[in-house]
Order: structure tokens, then C-alpha cells, then sequence
């Protein structure tokens, strides 16, 4: 109860408690992230009874989540009654398991040794100078990530760049800007495109 002096009157007011919703935002949230955990479930389910399975299992939470935090590691060692040290060992060790949040493309210069006498280094400077991040990052937006990869087996076309799954042969640091705007806006870039 509070009391307030209202022109020499009085008042006393009752005080209603206070409880703090949830904004819509943060249950929708809660909702996919449940989700997420519901997919995993089924998921482990469907392999768990298999042996040597864990690279699969952690594939399809990859799929799931977009990544492997701590969290997710965690609970896949619990679900499988493995220890955590296990999950995180083969997490580390495989360079395709991702442990921070990608960008929605994942733009990667080889450095296999074809791509790099070709230019592959300058390929790499002007994506960090365009995007302002270092490789191994991710935009604050969460579009972009840059990786540098081993040999992408396509030497002849010396440097490669790759926009997720598209392949962007003898590219230069000249078109960066143009890739770059042409996978914001979700499009293919055609010119030199293999």
C-alpha cells in the first residue's frame, strides 16, 4: 500500500503486484528454440541405437541449430550417455562443425597453393576490408562469415571464391563488392560464375 497527500486529503492505494510478460518476441523465441530440441530428439532417437553414429547425430543438430554451442553439445552427450568431452573432442577435431553462429553465406577464398600464387591472399584482405571482420567471423548483421579453405579441386580456375555452394572462378578483389551485394540481395552472380 502506498499513501499519497492529495490537496491535505489522504489517499491510500492499494498497490497491485507487478508481473513481468514475456514480449512477444521473447515466446517466439522460446517456441523455436523448443522446437529445435524436439528435432533433436527425434534425431537422436532415430541413430542413437546405432554404433558410431556421432558425427551423423551432430551433422543433423548442426542443421537444426546452425551451429554447435556448448548447449547443444551437452545435451547430445546427455541424450547419449556419453561424456561431454567426447562430443566437443569430435566437434573440434572436424573443421566442418561450426561452434559460433554462421552468416547466411559463408563466403570462402581457397588457399590451396594454385589459388594462393593466383591471388588468393588479396582475395581474402578485400572480403575483411569490405565487410570490416576477420576471417573466422561473423557480420553483426549475421549475413556474412569469411573462412579461408584447402583445395577446392577446381585449380584452372585459380583464385576461387565460394558464396556458400556457388563456385566464383579466377575472381578478383575488384568483384568482392559486387558478390557481396548480389548475395544480399539473394541473387546468383552470373559473370564468371562455374
Amino acid at each position: 500500500m502506498a499513501e499519497h497527500n492529495v490537496t491535505g486529503q489522504t489517499i491510500i492505494v492499494q498497490e497491485l503486484p507487478f508481473k513481468d510478460v514475456p514480449e512477444k518476441k521473447d515466446l517466439l523465441q522460446e517456441d523455436h528454440r523448443s522446437k529445435q530440441f524436439a528435432d533433436m530428439d527425434r534425431v537422436i532417437r532415430l541413430y542413437a541405437g546405432e554404433r558410431g553414429q556421432l558425427i551423423r547425430i551432430l551433422q543433423k543438430a548442426q542443421e537444426i541449430f546452425g551451429y554447435l554451442p556448448e548447449e547443444v553439445q551437452a545435451y547430445i552427450a546427455e541424450k547419449l550417455e556419453i561424456p561431454v568431452s567426447e562430443v566437443n573432442g569430435v566437434v573440434t577435431f572436424y573443421s566442418l562443425f561450426a561452434t559460433e553462429p554462421k552468416g547466411k553465406y559463408t563466403l570462402s577464398v581457397c588457399m590451396g597453393t594454385a589459388c594462393y600464387v593466383k591471388g588468393a591472399q588479396a582475395l581474402m584482405d578485400a572480403l575483411k576490408e569490405e565487410l570490416k571482420i576477420d576471417e573466422g567471423e561473423t557480420t553483426p548483421d549475421g549475413v556474412f562469415t569469411i573462412k579461408s579453405t584447402r583445395c577446392v579441386g577446381a585449380c584452372g580456375l585459380a583464385p576461387i571464391l565460394m558464396a556458400n555452394e556457388d563456385v566464383y572462378g579466377k575472381a578478383s578483389p575488384g568483384e568482392i563488392k559486387k558478390i557481396i551485394q548480389t548475395c544480399r540481395k539473394g541473387e546468383s552472380v552470373d559473370h564468371k560464375k562455374h
